[in-house]
């Protein structure tokens, strides 16, 4: 499943509604981390495409989330769960990383 869009319109029903967790990339085109992170993201959408989903708020056109969740420093990629904020993971990991924190939160 490719990463999905998501906008201070679709954030509630694409995100806090969804049946599986979602980790949301708050990210900005003008972000070199960001632009390092983002094939990462779309290959682990592919492999964990059953499990969780994997969306993308661009936070220059959506501050209205972005300052909802207190984003400060991009990238962050915030997993939600059953409506909640479970996990924030904070600046350009490498693909492992994050594989690693997607699966000790489906662990759970």
């Amino acid at each position: 499943m490719p990463t999905v869009a998501v906008t201070d319109d679709t954030f509630k029903t694409e995100v806090l509604e969804s049946d599986v967790p979602v980790l949301v990339d708050f990210w900005a085109t003008w972000c070199g981390p960001c632009r390092m992170v983002a094939p990462i993201l779309e290959e682990l959408s592919d492999e964990y495409s059953e499990k969780i989903k994997i969306a993308k708020l661009d936070t220059d056109a959506n501050q209205e989330t972005t300052m909802a969740y207190g984003i400060t420093s991009i990238p962050t990629l915030n997993v939600y769960s059953g409506g909640e904020l479970v996990k924030s993971i904070i600046g350009a990991r490498p693909k492992r990383a994050i594989q690693e924190e997607i699966d000790a939160l489906l662990a759970n």
